[in-house]
């Protein structure tokens, strides 16, 4: 349960990346109030967490009816969180993103902010959806390790939360140097833990 506990941690924050995001909500809501700014951050979290919760409920059935085995789904989902890790390292990851902040801010500035682009695909991206399909996988019908799982999301998106209240002073202290380097360290960990979910699919066809 505690490798369990600490593999989904570890994947939904690198995934989600809250400091990262902080910088990007920055971006988002600058001409925004505080009191605005308060509400984006909280709309966009419960937004961003219950497309997680739907993926992780419901995304194995979903899997099942198209006729897609869990293991597949495993190898393909390890290799596009192997392919956002790679966006993360080579800085790719950050323009695009950035890109899809612009776009947001020019067609509708602040009521809609919360769920696009901030909620998806910024924080419950396809990497995040993917990686909460294969752990809720993972924990192969235990309610236990279901509702770590769910518990682990939500402890994700309010750190995500926490981030976007204290966006001004992490972005003066981190820099941008600061910034890029917590970002390809968080991104050599992804490719660590896509790596893993491609071995466990592999691993779970040839038995």
């Amino acid at each position: 349960m505690l490798d369990f506990i600490t593999s989904a941690l570890a994947t939904l924050l690198v995934v989600s990346d809250p400091i990262f995001m902080s910088a990007l909500f920055l971006g988002l809501t600058a001409d925004m109030s505080e009191e605005h700014r308060r509400e984006v951050a909280l709309r966009g979290s419960i937004i961003a967490f219950c497309i997680l919760l739907v993926a992780g409920l419901g995304g194995a059935k979903l899997l099942a009816l198209l006729g897609i085995s869990l293991s597949a789904f495993r190898i393909a989902g390890g290799l596009l969180l192997l392919s956002s890790a790679a966006e993360m390292v080579f800085d790719r990851r950050a323009q695009r993103r950035e890109d899809l902040a612009k776009t947001a801010i020019t067609v509708d500035h602040i009521r809609n902010i919360a769920a696009f682009p901030l909620a998806i695909p910024l924080m419950a991206g396809p990497g995040a959806i993917t990686a909460m399909i294969l752990l809720a996988g993972r924990a192969e019908g235990d309610w236990g390790k279901l509702a770590a799982l769910y518990g682990v999301a939500a402890a994700v998106m309010l750190a995500c939360y926490v981030c976007f209240r204290i966006a001004v002073p992490i972005s003066k202290t981190l820099g941008i140097t600061g910034r890029a380097v917590i970002s390809r360290l968080l991104g050599i960990i992804l490719a660590a833990l896509a790596v893993q979910f491609v071995i466990d699919g592999v691993f779970a066809l040839t038995r």
